[in-house]
Parts: C-alpha cells; sequence; structure tokens
C-alpha cells in the first residue's frame, strides 16, 4: 500500500526536521513525505532541504533525496518520473491547517498511486511501527475510512493527549480528547473507544483514498480547528471511523499555534479560531444549537475578563456580534 505523509510547516523548521527523521526510520517502506510550507519567514524550505542532503535516514549519499516544487506544480502532480522520498512544497502563503494539507493531498492525488494519506503535525515525533499499524487498522476495515493514531505528549511520555479522535458535544460547540487524563499503556477497549469517537484527531490522521475522492478535500472555510469534524460529517456516516492502539505518536501540544486547556496560557489565534469556528461549524451543520453554543462562549468571554483578557473579551464579543475583523 502506497502512503503519502504530509506535514505542513510555518516557521517551524526544527520541528519538521525532528519529525522527519522519526518518520524515516519507519518500518513501513511503501511511503513517500511532502511537506507543504504555509509561507515561512524563517527560511524553512532551505534548512530542511540541507537537512535532507545530508540525512543518513534518507538512503545513500548521491541519490535522488528531494523534489521541490511551487505550489501549481506540486498540485498538478510534479514531475512525472520523480520518485524523491521527500517532496518540499511551497504553498506561497499560510493557507491554514486545510489549505496547506489539501496541497499535499492534491499532490498525491494527481501522481496516481496514493492509498492513504497520512496528515500529521510537523511538531511530531512518530515510533517506527506507527505508520504500519495505521495501514493495518484501515485495512481490517477493508482499506477505507479514517484512522486515528494513540497520542502521546512528547515531553511525558506516558501521558494521554488523545485515544485516536475526540468527542464533540454540540450544545456546547465543544470537543474533548477520548482519554486525555489517562496513562499509558492504557487498558482501553479498542472497540468501545471508536464507538465513541466523533472525528479522529488532525495531528495523526490517516485518510484512505475512498474517502478523499468520495468525499472530497478538507474544508478550507476553517483556517484553523473544526475540519476533522466537518470532513467527519461530510462524509455522513459512509466510512468507519477507527484507531490504532500501538500507533504512537509524540506530539509537542500547542507548538504550532499555542494551543492549550489553560485559558491563560492560549494565543490569540487559538482563542480566535477557536470561537470563531464554534460559530461557524454549528451553524453549518447544528443551527438549532446556536443559543446553547453561544451562551457557553458568553462564559469563555466572562472567563477572558477575569484573567484581565480585555482584548480577548472584545475580540469574542465582535465574533459573538458576527463582526470577524481578523485578530487584532
Amino acid at each position: 500500500m502506497s502512503v503519502y505523509v504530509v506535514l505542513v510547516n510555518y516557521n517551524g523548521w526544527r520541528d519538521t526536521v525532528e519529525c522527519l527523521g522519526s518518520l524515516f526510520r519507519s518500518d513501513y517502506s511503501g511511503f513517500r513525505v511532502v511537506v507543504c510550507d504555509n509561507g515561512s519567514q524563517d527560511g524553512s524550505l532551505d534548512h530542511i532541504e540541507a537537512w535532507a542532503r545530508d540525512a543518513d535516514c534518507l538512503g545513500a549519499a548521491g541519490t535522488s533525496r528531494l523534489v521541490r516544487y511551487r505550489r501549481g506544480e506540486a498540485e498538478s502532480g510534479g514531475q512525472r518520473d520523480e520518485r524523491a522520498p521527500l517532496v518540499l512544497v511551497d504553498c506561497g502563503g499560510n493557507l491554514g491547517f486545510a489549505g496547506g494539507n489539501n496541497v499535499g493531498l492534491r499532490y498525491a492525488l494527481s501522481r496516481g498511486d496514493l492509498d492513504y494519506a497520512w496528515l500529521l503535525n510537523n511538531d511530531t515525533v512518530v515510533a517506527p511501527d506507527a505508520m504500519r499499524r495505521m495501514v493495518s487498522r484501515l485495512e481490517e476495515h477493508g482499506g477505507s475510512g479514517l484512522c486515528g493514531s494513540t497520542l502521546l505528549h512528547y515531553g511525558e511520555r506516558d501521558r494521554v493527549q488523545a485515544l485516536g479522535g475526540g468527542w464533540y458535544c454540540k450544545w456546547l460547540g465543544l470537543a474533548w480528547h477520548l482519554g486525555r487524563l489517562g496513562r499509558w499503556p492504557a487498558h482501553a477497549d479498542r472497540d468501545r473507544v471508536e464507538r465513541r469517537m466523533s472525528y479522529p484527531v488532525g495531528a495523526s490522521l490517516m485518510a484512505s483514498r475512498d474517502f478523499i475522492e468520495t468525499v472530497g478535500l478538507l474544508c478550507e472555510d476553517y483556517f484553523l480547528f473544526f475540519e476533522e469534524l466537518d470532513w467527519v460529517l461530510r462524509a455522513n456516516g459512509r466510512f468507519p471511523l477507527s484507531w490504532a492502539p500501538e500507533s504512537l505518536v509524540y506530539h509537542k501540544v500547542g507548538a504550532s499555534v499555542g494551543t492549550s486547556s489553560n485559558p491563560a496560557r492560549k494565543s490569540a489565534a487559538c482563542d480566535y479560531w477557536n470561537v470563531r469556528n464554534r460559530i461557524f461549524f454549528t451553524r453549518r451543520f447544528f443551527p438549532w444549537a446556536l443559543p446553547t453554543v453561544y451562551l457557553a462562549l458568553l462564559c469563555t468571554l466572562v472567563t477572558r475578563l477575569l484573567l484581565g483578557r480585555w482584548d480577548r473579551a472584545a475580540m469574542i464579543l465582535r465574533l459573538l456580534l458576527g463582526r470577524e475583523g481578523g485578530i487584532q
């Protein structure tokens, strides 16, 4: 089975290089990695290219280790005869989570040999058998659907971030990662976890070609957050959601966009897109739940006031009043 691993990089080449190092030590052989750079200002693509030219894990020196494209070239499939293990793509700007991943997905689909696409955060490190475990779990479901990994905290490797996915409460517009307060190894029942799963967490999500071609690419209306839920709901129950328990991925939680469960530590971008998309997603799929979602967001506004974050409270108020306006 041919796997395309898609990483989105934004001013984070050091994390990306560490992630690539772990990927190219995988015990699964049939894969290529596509790094989509979202308009980084830190010379990320040059740094990653320099690393790749010297990296032992990419094969013998002198071989074609990488190829580099602009967005349009990549989306049309690139050079037909190239088979470099690492593909670097300059997206030309910050397209967000969905937009950056979609550039990589279009490349993979255009190549014609895609079986599975693994969307993986660049601020992760993967176990050698993580990819193989995900492919095996999808194959058990007839090679179709979405699969999540066991996400563990990079700095505390027995602490669970998510067992495959999360559960979404439409009345509050909030999601909770399954198993997030637990320790690994956990004695969780795989089938029970999969029954509770509303979506696989996008930090490590493998999708079959059948799923992508049937449902379409990720929705780019969100920029950050809610893309996985949107993908699942658009599938309308036609594909299974699965969890590969032994696919271990270590995540530097919050390294990319400043996410945190502590409101005082959330970045402005995290606050803005989380609130904006709770409203946007609810309006799109569950409009009858908007009143309770707005009440929950009023509580978020009050929390920011209590923290003395007047700018964040004002931003949330603008969003509640329907004035997006971007991050101030």
